[in-house]
């Protein structure tokens, strides 16, 4: 009777446990999620402004409120694929502001489906949401452009249930093949 192969079954065993911590490790990424999802969708929903954020680690904690800042100037622009308060494909388009404080900001002026179109904007008081980036989309649009979409926490996927499913399901494959060549192995005629 042949007996059971020690290194190539302590591999499989670990890589196996390893997926398995893999899909706990993601069920516990998607709780994390649903409550960071649940604090920008409850954010979404403030009126109250929130003052516009000096880093990005801050600008996570307020995403989704609505902000202000004071453009002194446009440093540069650019057009980026977005879309229109209407749905409509087009470019959002950006503005990087230099602050009174000497740090810069993005701000997306508007919206145009023209890419050579800008707008007329130079700099100003300037409201809106605060969108990942971190950016400030402006609500009113600005320099004549039309409304750029507003920043939606439910556009964020959540997929952590899924890749938990997917490393469960790695890793009893995983088990059940090495179980099937085992099993041909130990039942196989000796030579």
């Amino acid at each position: 009777m042949r007996r059971i192969p020690i290194i190539p079954t302590i591999l499989v065993l670990a890589a196996a446990a390893v997926m398995i911590w893999l899909g706990f490790w993601q069920l516990d990424r998607l709780r994390q999620k649903e409550a960071l999802l649940a604090r920008y969708g409850a954010a979404h929903g403030q009126a109250q402004p929130v003052p516009w954020p000096k880093g990005s680690s801050v600008a996570s904690l307020d995403l989704y409120r609505r902000s202000q800042l004071l453009c002194l100037r446009v440093v540069s622009q650019r057009g980026v694929a977005g879309r229109s308060a209407r749905g409509e494909a087009g470019l959002a388009q950006y503005a990087r502001c230099a602050l009174p404080d000497g740090t810069q900001a993005d701000v997306v002026t508007g919206w145009a489906r023209d890419p050579n179109v800008h707008g007329t904007w130079q700099g100003g008081p300037v409201r809106g949401v605060i969108a990942p980036g971190p950016r400030l989309v402006a609500d009113p649009p600005l320099g004549g452009l039309e409304a750029n979409a507003m920043p939606d926490p439910s556009e964020i996927p959540n997929n952590h249930l899924a890749y938990a499913v997917q490393w469960f399901l790695f890793a009893a494959t995983a088990i059940v093949i090495y179980g099937v060549a085992l099993r041909r192995r130990l039942i196989a005629p000796s030579r």
